[in-house]
């Protein structure tokens, strides 16, 4: 059991970094940008209300998905949560890619 307590003090601190992100997308007024260095203008988006909602539960499940790895590791004292954040930090990052691609293409605004 001591060995996987720090792996899921890890893995919760993720998912409140991934939640808070998916909160922040929630509240914020003007598109949420996904990539590192870009700016989604507000001329790109037909609804931003939405668009921001589909971002902030995007990473919400993603954070979820953190969160529910800790517990399964701490409920069985085993480093199955380990593996599967392993494989949601790497498959899940080009699921999110895919998602919010989805997301842009939904809302986007035709006439920009």
């Amino acid at each position: 059991m001591e060995a996987i307590i720090p792996l899921a003090v890890i893995l919760f601190i993720c998912a409140i970094v991934f939640i808070c992100i998916g909160i922040y997308a929630l509240k914020k007024k003007t598109p949420m940008h996904f990539w590192s260095g870009t700016i989604v203008k507000t001329e790109e988006i037909s609804d931003i209300k939405a668009y921001n909602k589909a971002n902030g539960i995007m990473w919400i499940i993603y954070g979820l998905i953190f969160i529910i790895s800790a517990i399964i590791s701490l409920i069985f004292d085993s480093n199955i949560g380990g593996i599967i954040s392993a494989i949601s930090a790497t498959l899940g990052l080009f699921i999110l890619v895919i998602v919010y691609r989805r997301i842009y293409n939904k809302y986007e605004n035709k006439d920009y």
